[in-house]
């Protein structure tokens, strides 16, 4: 099992604290730095400073670290048109020498899309659009330098693009995620190089993979993406630390130790294992008090080399 970091900026972090978090996961052994691609907070925080861009920081984080991966879950397919974001996904692996995944959905938070003047338009087309897109960038990056690359789709057409730059690994992994039952997983199954189930239960996320194993079966694929799950994290050697950290979130124990992974080291060890059991190969830890690094050090030092 490997263990990811990952974090949700736009709740309220700038630039400078997220290369001290993804500095620290660097230096804790961890495999990945992750954040969320939003530009609007969610619930009762104040979001201050205000939204960071996703790509962005991680074209500053690729420049500040050596090791870890680097990635979005999930970049919106709404925000960005799929061509321009092949070229900024690829200019970040190069300048990380190959370290990025690109997470990308069709985008779901509607208010963030008002709040910005982004068009959000009704599920089926979001989904219309969001194939499309991995269709182009897909495309893009696999076309072979000299030739061009061209598509006519309902909502994207593309002409002789000379299908550049080339991204430094090649074709950076495409991280799918989510929990619908038809798209989702033929989605996954056609462009994942890993499938990624967000803030469910054991049994849920279970239920989740087997479709994606299903759709693969049915097309024909050999080999299953990576499974991968993200969980909020609330970790602490006793009692009080743990109900510590999820006053700090605005979370209560209970609730965490059912819906995300809360607890003592051993506990989380123990719920890690169960989402092993189901083939999950990488674990998201979601931190969201990234102030708190000795959170961080305390899942590398007791739950890390466990895993």
């Amino acid at each position: 099992m490997r263990l990811r970091i990952f974090t949700e900026p736009q709740q309220g972090a700038d630039y400078e604290t997220l290369l001290r978090v993804a500095r620290a996961t660097e230096d804790c052994g961890f495999e990945a730095f992750f954040r969320s691609d939003h530009y609007l907070k969610m619930g009762g925080v104040s979001g201050l400073p205000g939204p960071t861009d996703a790509w962005v920081t991680l074209a500053g984080l690729a420049r500040e670290t050596s090791r870890i991966r680097l990635g979005t879950l999930m970049t919106a397919a709404t925000f960005r048109l799929p061509g321009p974001l092949a070229i900024s996904v690829a200019t970040v692996d190069a300048m990380s020498a190959g370290r990025v995944d690109l997470g990308i959905g069709t985008g779901w938070y509607e208010e963030e899309h008002t709040a910005y003047g982004i068009a959000f338009p009704g599920l089926r087309e979001r989904f219309d659009r969001f194939e499309e897109a991995l269709e182009i960038i897909t495309g893009l990056w696999r076309t072979p330098v000299g030739e061009t690359f061209s598509y006519d789709g309902a909502y994207y057409q593309l002409k002789d693009s000379p299908a550049l730059p080339k991204p430094y690994q090649g074709a950076p992994p495409i991280v799918i995620g989510g929990f619908g039952a038809t798209r989702t997983p033929r989605l996954a199954a056609e462009f994942a190089a890993e499938f990624n189930v967000p803030f469910h239960q054991v049994a849920d996320t279970g239920n989740a993979f087997d479709r994606v194993r299903a759709a693969c079966a049915s097309q024909g694929r050999d080999a299953e993406p990576f499974f991968s799950a993200a969980q909020v994290v609330c970790c602490g050697r006793d009692d009080a630390e743990i109900a510590r950290r999820a006053a700090a979130i605005g979370r209560e124990v209970a609730e965490l130790r059912v819906n995300g992974l809360a607890g003592t080291p051993a506990e989380l060890v123990d719920k890690i294992g169960a989402f092993e059991q189901l083939g999950c190969a990488r674990m998201y830890l979601q931190m969201l008090d990234l102030e708190d690094i000795a959170h961080l050090e305390l899942v590398a030092s007791d739950v890390l080399p466990q895993v």
